[in-house]
């Protein structure tokens, strides 16, 4: 039987975990993330998403040889949202707006 070699990591303020695993052909993510105990060990959320190198994966999805699962923790922002805030906290001023080019006048 063919074993892939998989690494399941889980980063968060003051935690790394990096957990090397062999698992047979055909595992899904969510097999190889029981497999490694990391939730349990570290008590996360059953409900935490998946990530295979930086791009999102259901917890069906079988796994490749070499692949970095990672654990990944909700966002406690929306960065587009805060970057509005931001912009309408500290408007710049009326110097400093930038001149609308062609089209109609606005009005």
């Amino acid at each position: 039987m063919d074993r892939l070699a998989v690494t399941v990591v889980y980063a968060a303020p003051g935690v790394e975990v990096i957990e090397s695993l062999a698992v047979p052909a055909g595992t899904t993510v969510a097999q190889a993330v029981a497999a490694s105990g990391l939730v349990s060990r570290l008590g996360l959320p059953p409900t935490i998403a998946y990530a295979i190198h930086g791009q999102r994966a259901a917890a069906e999805v079988p796994v490749a040889d070499g692949d970095r699962i990672e654990l990944t923790r909700p966002l406690i922002a929306d960065a587009k949202a805060v970057r509005r805030a931001r912009a309408a906290a500290h408007p710049l001023p009326a110097t400093r707006r930038p001149k609308r080019r062609g089209g109609a006048p606005p009005g």
